[in-house]
């Protein structure tokens, strides 16, 4: 094992524009290619090749990290080429590691095939917005090009706050400041409280895991600064319950009430094999919040948000299935993929059969 090889793997995933790379000790390594597991034509990797590989890759600064953690994440970079994500776990008592690829570019709204009307989200001034998603639908990616159009088009200071720092910003009209969880800062916690003494607009947390950061992001949207955030959630509603399911039920209320003044919005995701079988594109709720919706919220009445979104695009809104309705109408998706990922089949197959009003202009 050299350095070499381990770096002309990694080449090779670029390449193949994989998104992830797999090692698992004593199996072949495996990329993940729009969407499928795809084994690579080479010997299996060892325990020690792992273990070397890891050793030559990871920051000298988490050297001493490698000895007593479990599970631990850091950046990597080939120059030239690509930054990756590299966590690092154990199997069966075993060293494994998966390298999320991250490509230098950042793409924009139309390169990503997002709906422009997301843009509304970096014209605000304040409060928080978050990009939900599981794992590997693209919510890092979506948040970069928000935060890079912002960069292009204002003049902020965007402070992004990671674990580890993905997507690498060049100042353009905006300036940035990126802080790296374990090197730049602790934790989410002091990393946000400190932030908001260096001057921000807008604040990336790259997770939202606990209350504390909650709290955290709850009291920098109060005070004035705009806040980007990632949860892994699969739609609006289940996001502002998973925000309150951080508290405890005497808690619950209040946060409800605070929580509805700052949330300005939602934009959750899931990634779809293309028609043409090349590449994946993302299906997207998108949640503005407005007067209604804010009283929703406050009356724990969440499951009128959905009725108000699908009311045929209301304020700039749309539902998963209007998505999915929308990238099969432009044939994008097939109609089996879209009937397969719908979490309600009966209404998706109504608007592809034109029941609904006003379903040709979602």
């Amino acid at each position: 094992m050299s350095e070499r090889s381990i770096d002309i793997l990694l080449k090779k995933a670029v390449e193949l524009k994989a998104s992830d790379v797999h090692f698992i000790a004593n199996e072949v390594p495996a990329l993940r290619i729009d969407g499928q597991i795809v084994k690579l034509k080479i010997k299996p990797y060892t325990e020690q090749d792992i273990n070397q590989a890891i050793d030559l890759i990871a920051p000298s600064s988490m050297k001493d990290t490698l000895s007593y953690s479990y599970d631990f994440d850091f950046p990597y970079e080939i120059k030239d080429l690509a930054r990756f994500r590299v966590n690092v776990a154990m199997s069966f008592g075993r060293r494994a590691m998966t390298i999320r690829i991250i490509p230098y570019n950042i793409s924009t709204f139309d390169t990503l095939n997002l709906p422009r009307r997301i843009e509304k989200f970096t014209e605000l001034d304040n409060g928080i917005v978050l990009v939900t998603g599981v794992a590997g639908s693209g919510k890092s990616t979506t948040i970069a090009a928000l935060l890079n159009h912002i960069n292009n088009n204002h003049k902020k200071h965007i402070i992004t706050i990671e674990d580890p720092i993905e997507y690498v910003y060049k100042s353009n009209k905006s300036i940035l400041t990126q802080r790296q969880i374990g090197i730049d800062t602790p934790n989410y916690i002091d990393g946000i409280k400190y932030a908001l003494r260096q001057d921000p607009n807008v604040i990336l947390i790259g997770e939202i895991r606990d209350k504390e950061t909650v709290e955290s992001a709850l009291h920098a949207a109060e005070t004035g600064h705009l806040i980007f955030a990632t949860l892994h959630t699969f739609n609006a509603v289940q996001t502002i319950n998973r925000i309150l399911s951080f508290f405890g039920p005497s808690e619950r209320e209040m946060i409800r009430s605070q929580f509805a003044e700052v949330f300005r919005g939602s934009i959750s995701q899931k990634l779809l094999p293309h028609i043409d079988g090349k590449g994946r594109i993302p299906a997207t709720e998108i949640l503005f919040s407005t007067p209604t919706i804010k009283d929703f919220m406050k009356k724990d009445e969440l499951e009128e948000i959905y009725k108000l979104v699908q009311k045929g695009g209301y304020d700039d809104m749309l539902t998963f299935n209007q998505s999915l309705y929308n990238l099969v109408k432009n044939n994008l998706i097939s109609e089996e993929v879209a009937l397969a990922c719908s979490d309600n089949e009966v209404e998706l197959r109504h608007y592809i059969n034109g029941v609904f009003s006003g379903s040709e202009g979602l």
